[in-house]
């Protein structure tokens, strides 16, 4: 009797373990590719325009290296189709670990890379390259870090399991900005534009190595182990599949106003500030803060999202999202480091917070186990060309078109707050897979029990 108690204890303890690997490996892997992503972007507000794009209008030089930012929105739905093949045929395990070792190469390379003045129009063209680059890994990253949670995750514990990797943007861009501003107080203007921005950039193959060791611990997920066939084509799969076929269509309509609101918040907020007079430290501090409190909030989130459901969580946020834009460029206008740093924790940190928590979760819902890392995939990051990255440049259009005026700016996060919510409202929860106690086929569809 004792032996077998013994062996019951000692599998449970190693389950949990795994499963703590498991949840350390989808962090790990989402925070240093947010890492990298959203360094890049802080970069783009502050430094990239001045250093390869060269113009005698700041606005241009601003506008041109958002532009580069959005290039790797671009290059992420293919990174999605490519790499969610690779994930629904040959597993998650596999696609994780290329998806990281690609993004920290682009990454630490950026940091190297020669300026306008030193290598003419070669340095930006090499900057969008490999902004591609990065585009291509993002695109197969996010989906993989979810499933590789949620598909380990126990009955009952998916939202608080599938909100982990999402608190790695959190940590992410806390990490990025959090660089960035101790970088500029450490050094003068002339050294942080002439080298101190690549210090950052170089950061990132350390943050790979100990990811990768992490990474490749962790197994196979249950559910990608149990299918027997893989699908040959996941993407014709699930758009022969009619309720997959709605199920895309709702999601990218669904996470609209989620990727306006983060870059909004993290990207824009950065350069209009700053252009407003305040100090690029002061707001590099506000939104780190915010991040900060994004990552230790989202946990909390996701165990009340086991309780009420991810997607009421989602709807909740984008509510709050909606009514939360015009108060937010009030306290922006008002220049006070405080009132501003108050701001973005509000809206970055908290609000924020209610609706990405559930977001891989509900994501995760809409699609069988045999095309989920497509599905996954082609929603996040088709939906990011229009919801992520244009933007800070349709926003930054927006605000030269109104005059300096606000008002065209926060009509226009408005909507997509309401197309989210009606898109989230449509989505029917009797189609959802992945429910907490059914069983399923070998295409993860739920069967009766």
């Amino acid at each position: 009797m004792t032996p077998a108690v013994s062996g019951q204890a000692a599998g449970t303890a190693h389950g949990d373990r795994g499963h703590r690997t498991v949840l350390v490996s989808s962090l790990l892997g989402t925070t240093i590719e947010w890492y990298d992503f959203f360094l890049y972007s802080t970069a783009a507000s502050i430094v990239f325009g001045e250093l390869f794009f060269p113009a005698g209008d700041g606005v241009v030089g601003t506008l041109a290296s958002f532009a580069t930012f959005f290039v790797g929105f671009l290059a992420r739905p293919i990174g999605a189709v490519l790499f969610g093949h690779i994930g629904d045929r040959l597993g998650r395990k596999r696609t994780l670990v290329t998806t990281m070792v690609l993004m920290g190469a682009a990454t630490a390379l950026v940091g190297a890379l020669p300026t306008y003045e030193q290598a003419g129009v070669l340095a930006p063209v090499l900057l969008v390259l490999l902004r591609v680059l990065q585009g291509l890994a993002i695109g197969g990253e996010w989906a993989g870090a979810v499933l590789l949670a949620v598909e380990y995750a126990p009955p009952g514990r998916r939202g608080r399991y599938g909100s982990w990797p999402q608190a790695g943007l959190g940590i992410g861009l806390a990490m990025g900005t959090g660089v960035f501003a101790l970088l500029g107080q450490v050094l003068d203007d002339r050294h942080f534009t002439a080298h101190g921005w690549r210090l950052a950039f170089g950061l990132s193959i350390v943050l790979v190595l100990i990811g990768l060791l992490v990474r490749l611990k962790v197994e196979e997920t249950p559910a990608f182990a149990r299918l027997e066939r893989p699908s040959r084509l996941p993407l014709a799969e699930l758009l022969r599949h009619r309720p997959s076929r709605r199920h895309l269509a709702l999601g990218m309509l669904a996470r609209w106003g989620d990727g306006v609101a983060f870059n909004t918040w993290a990207v824009f907020a950065i350069s209009y500030c700053t252009g407003l007079g305040m100090s690029r430290t002061s707001v590099l501090l506000g939104v780190t803060a915010a991040a900060l409190v994004l990552a230790v909030l989202i946990p909390f989130v996701g165990r009340g999202v086991d309780r009420i459901g991810p997607r009421r969580t989602y709807l909740g946020g984008m509510v709050l999202f909606g009514m939360s834009v015009v108060p937010a460029f009030l306290g922006f206008q008002t220049r006070d480091p405080w009132v501003v740093g108050g701001v973005l924790v509000v809206a970055l940190g908290i609000v924020y917070a209610i609706s990405y928590a559930p977001e891989g979760t509900l994501f995760a819902q809409l699609f069988p186990t045999g095309t989920r890392y497509t599905g996954m995939s082609v929603v996040y990051q088709f939906s990011g060309i229009y919801a992520s990255g244009l933007t800070p440049m349709l926003i930054t259009a927006l605000f030269a078109l109104g005059g300096g005026s606000l008002w065209w700016v926060c009509a226009y996060l408005v909507f997509t707050a309401v197309v989210s919510t009606v898109a989230t409202a449509a989505i029917r929860t009797g189609d959802l897979y992945l429910e907490p106690e059914s069983a399923t086929d070998t295409r993860g569809r739920p069967v009766a029990v």
